[in-house]
């Protein structure tokens, strides 16, 4: 299906959740000597979510790495940020309640097998390019980019353009 096929569906989000590693990030890590790690992301992700922010439609991060460079990252980009979450299914029906939006009003946007239960539970599953194939199948869409290549802003964009 095509980009424009889900604008019905995505006319409905409410709420946008997004992994971190894999999805912000192109899934490696850069480890320095003093043990610190840095990642790459990409601007235009952090432009799209502005842009979703400035149309009203709140965006937060729920990740399992405990990483300084989430929240440092997150922090710049204004995203709330749930760090070291094992359990992300029950972080995300918390703040989706907190929020007052259904699951089914929801996109979740991740990459590998932890995201897998979230996936399944809100109304727009989204998955990078190049997710793990176990969790690609459990998408409404994946998008054309890759983790940490613009495929945040892929998404960011595809909501403002059915909502428009």
């Amino acid at each position: 299906m095509r980009r424009r096929d889900f604008a019905r569906q995505l006319k409905l989000i409410k709420l946008v959740v997004l992994d971190f590693d894999g999805v912000f990030t192109d899934n490696r890590v850069l480890v320095f000597q003093d043990g610190t790690e840095g990642v790459w992301c990409s601007r235009g992700d952090g432009m799209g979510i502005d842009l979703l922010r400035k149309a009203g439609i709140p965006a937060i991060v729920i990740s399992t790495e405990k990483n300084s460079v989430v929240s440092a990252r997150c922090r710049k980009l204004k995203l709330s940020c749930i760090q070291g979450c094992d359990d992300k299914l029950s972080v995300l029906r918390r703040e989706a309640k907190r929020i007052g939006v259904p699951l089914k009003a929801v996109a979740y946007m991740g990459n590998d097998v932890n995201d897998k239960l979230c996936l399944r539970a809100v109304g727009f599953p989204v998955c990078v390019r190049d997710a793990h194939p176990d969790v690609a199948r459990l998408a409404k869409y994946v998008t054309h980019n890759r983790g940490g290549y613009g495929a945040v802003r892929e998404l960011c964009d595809m909501l403002l353009e059915a909502k428009r």
